[in-house]
Order: C-alpha cells, then structure tokens, then sequence
C-alpha cells in the first residue's frame, strides 16, 4: 500500500503523526496539546466530511473505469492518512482532558472504551477480510481480547460516574473508531488487493470506494457532532 501511496508520503505522514502525538504527551504546554488535538481534529473531520459531501456525489456520476481510476489513486494515500489523524485526534483528546481536569475516574472508563474498540473492530476485520482462521488475526485478537478484558475486571470496581459530556464523547468516538478500523479500513484493503491482482475489476474497486465515500460522510456528521459536544465539555455546558 506505501508503494502505491508514494512511500515517502506514507512514511511522513505516519512520522508526523506519531511525532505529533509523542510531543503533546511528554513535553508539551497545555496550549500546544490542544493545538496538536484541535489541528488534527479538524483534519479528520474535514476531510471526511469532503469525501462524503463532495467526492461522493462528483465520484457517483462516473462511471465505473473512470470511479476506480480516482479510487486507485486516493485511496492508498487515505489509508495512511486517515487512520493516523484518527489516533493522534483521539489518543491526544484523551489525554488532554486528564489533564484539564475534565475526566475525572478515567481509569475504568479507559478500560471499558478500550475493550469497546478493540473487539468489535477485530471481529469485523476478521469477518470483512475473512481472516478468521489466519493466525495472523486470531494472535492479535486473543491478545486484545485478553488484555483489555483483563484491564476491565481489574479497574471495573472502581467506577463511578464521570463527566456526562465525556461519557456522550466516548460513546461517539467509539462509533467512529469502529466503523472507521472495522469497516473503511478493511474496505481498503480489500481496494488494494483487487488493485494488485492480475486482472483488477474496475466495478468492485469503484462499488467499495464508493462505499467508503458515502461512510466517510457518515463518519464526519458524527464528528460534527462530536465537536459540539467538545466545546460544551472544555467551556461548562454539561
């Protein structure tokens, strides 16, 4: 996939990103960690909401050779740069409202969301993929499933009610990291291997594309959403 995004592209943007992300959670102020959180925000969201609200409908009207060419040279790139703005968003979000004081007994909650995500995108990747009996996807699961199990037993005593807002922004988020990890990103992979097979079919890889389109503007309504409920969090509203 690196290939086909241009090698240099995928690696700069998966270096910036962890050196983004790396910054905000060591040395940086508070006002650069929000700017890390916000800048990288807004990105995922607006770029999500540009594929759903005006890629989508211009890519609808094609049609299928013309549709999978535009997919063939997107994708690869979106693939790398999507999910790296999604984790730096939401790692970075995290993090930044421990330390503002706003999620007070994260820890359970942490526990609780983390087994939330983890599991359900595993088991859509295995079954959108058709993994199930690759032990390259049965390893990591057992490990995911196991751990964050474990870290759910081990903290769920000490739960207790945390700020409203932050439960409704775990929840979105948790959508969002699901149908982003469990369904758009085994979409693309299923695009590269049709790309890369001897005699790509041009239908499959403009229906998929098209798909992932039409999901990323689904994905970008629900960060709309989420925003607002970021604003109320940081400023008092709930």
């Amino acid at each position: 996939m690196a290939e086909l995004a241009n090698p240099a592209f995928a690696g700069g943007v998966v270096l910036v990103a962890v050196s983004a992300l790396g910054y905000a959670l060591t040395v940086a102020s508070i006002q650069h960690h929000t700017y890390v959180h916000v800048m990288t925000g807004l990105l995922w969201t607006g770029i999500d909401v540009f594929l759903g609200a005006v890629l989508g409908p211009v890519v609808g009207g094609l049609d299928e050779e013309q549709s999978a060419a535009v997919f063939q040279r997107l994708t690869p790139k979106t693939a790398f740069l999507l999910p790296s703005l999604a984790f730096v968003t939401i790692a970075s979000g995290l993090v930044l409202a421990q330390r503002l004081g706003l999620f007070p007994h994260s820890e359970p909650w942490l526990a609780l969301f983390t087994a939330a995500n983890l599991i359900p995108v595993f088991l859509l990747l295995g079954w959108r993929l058709n993994a199930w009996s690759d032990l390259r996807w049965q390893a990591p699961f057992a490990v995911a499933t196991v751990g964050s199990l474990t870290w759910v037993g081990l903290t769920l005593g000490q739960l207790q009610m945390t700020t409203p807002a932050v439960v409704v922004a775990l929840a979105i988020v948790t959508l969002l990291s699901v149908q982003g990890f469990g369904f758009l990103m085994p979409g693309e992979i299923r695009m590269y291997v049709e790309m890369r097979s001897p005699d790509p079919d041009p239908g499959v890889i403009s229906a998929i594309g098209q798909q992932n389109a039409k999901l990323g503007g689904v994905q970008g309504f629900f960060q709309l959403i989420l925003i607002l409920v970021m604003v109320y969090l940081r400023f008092g509203g709930f």
